[in-house]
């Protein structure tokens, strides 16, 4: 195995030793210290499920491979989320810890990571360019996955409207999810753009990189399943011992840990002026949180015990929810023209910020209307790409095909 493989394995598998061993011991620690040691066995696991996932695209074709690469990458966010719901069904007190995890992660991934790798994108093509560079441009073939985010996250309005996420919509969006899957693997082939230590596992003979990349994968779902229990408890019980909220808690820095491979591996596509490509993981993502997350959310309530009508919300999670929904369309109205501009950078990235200096519920309500009006002026600029846009998931491929010959002459 190459060095340069070996320094890095080395590196999360040490990481995340302490971990399991205190979970097959059954040590009880103190909670910051359980917080420290189970957040980094999570982190840990994060990089080489990103890793194996990156590596993957050299058995598995097309876009497929983007979709199954988003859904690995927030493996860990999801299973901390759904533990939260699960929980719920039997502590009402674990629903809050459930969209927290769920709205917190959603906003962090496009305030947050869409933004600094569009920006940074920029930045890398004026140096190649020698001139200014106002706009990232998508490829076409992106328009299937923001039209399938365009209507989760129209869809995505009817959880704060009803005050809740039934049991219905649930499935609806699960269903959804595997429609977009079953769509996106029909896309056309492309050649995989590996960085880091993925490039490295994915340079291997087919024989040893297929058996290293099902390890990791197994050795990480391990190392996951095995953390998230003592990890959400140490996130809980650390806020309310140093008197920090711990919905904050819960709603930032359980995601900002999960996420951090992946914003990582966008980052790096960036620096290396693939930022179309980083750009269509994030919207990936998206696509996955809107539908396979919010879908399962019900579904592990039901399952831990609550009811069948659905996770119930309380008035700060409606909130959450609606803010994260207003900033959703926010950001695809501003993709619709498959053109990421420098304001619509700059704008999602001061929005996201604004929220920490202005946490309280009436600031809240203020950046929704703040985030619709700033959709509704983008929506009417670039007008003429809606319906393409909405209908791209049911368009037949050949049509996808002319259109993205069209784009190309």
């Amino acid at each position: 195995m190459p060095s340069k493989l070996v320094r890095p394995l080395a590196l999360c598998v040490s990481l995340t030793l302490p971990a399991l061993i205190t979970r097959v011991a059954g040590a009880h620690l103190p909670p910051p210290a359980a917080l420290l040691l189970f957040g980094a066995a999570v982190v840990a696991a994060s990089f080489l499920l990103a890793w194996a996932a990156e590596a993957a695209q050299a058995d598995i074709s097309g876009g497929l491979a983007i979709a199954i690469l988003a859904v690995i990458a927030v493996l860990p966010e999801y299973v901390v989320d759904l533990y939260f719901a699960y929980t719920a069904g039997s502590d009402p007190t674990y629903v809050a810890y459930a969209a927290a995890n769920m709205t917190g992660s959603n906003r962090l991934l496009l305030g947050l990571g869409w933004s600094v790798v569009v920006l940074i994108a920029l930045v890398v093509a004026k140096r190649r360019s020698g001139r200014s560079v106002r706009e990232l441009v998508l490829e076409s073939g992106y328009r299937v996955e923001l039209g399938f985010l365009a209507i989760a996250s129209v869809v995505a309005f009817l959880i704060p409207v009803s005050g809740q996420i039934p049991l219905l919509l649930g499935f609806a969006l699960l269903g959804f999810f595997g429609f977009y899957l079953w769509k996106v693997s029909r896309s056309e082939a492309q050649e995989p753009h590996l960085v880091g230590p993925a490039a490295v596992i994915g340079a291997l003979p087919r024989r040893g990189r297929r058996t290293l990349v099902i390890g990791l994968f197994a050795f990480a779902a391990v190392v996951i399943l095995a953390s998230a229990e003592p990890f959400a408890h140490g996130l809980i019980a650390t806020g309310r011992q140093l008197g920090v909220d711990e919905f904050l808690l819960v709603q930032w820095l359980a995601p900002l840990a999960s996420e951090s491979p992946e914003f990582i591996v966008a980052i790096l596509f960036a620096v290396r002026g693939q930022g179309s490509a980083a750009i269509g993981t994030l919207i990936s993502s998206k696509v996955n949180q809107w539908t396979l997350l919010v879908g399962s959310l019900p579904v592990a309530y039901l399952l831990g015990g609550g009811g069948a009508g659905g996770l119930q919300l309380d008035a700060r999670q409606i909130e959450e929810f609606l803010l994260t929904a207003t900033q959703t369309v926010l950001g695809v109205a501003a993709l619709l023209a498959l053109r990421f501009p420098r304001w619509a950078a700059w704008t999602l990235l001061g929005l996201f910020a604004v929220q920490f200096a202005l946490p309280g519920q009436a600031a809240r309500y203020v950046l929704c209307v703040i985030y619709l009006v700033l959709a509704i002026g983008a929506l009417i600029r670039n007008r003429a790409h809606i319906l393409p846009t909405l209908a791209a998931p049911f368009r037949r491929q050949q049509a996808e095909v002319a259109e993205a010959e069209l784009a190309r002459r």
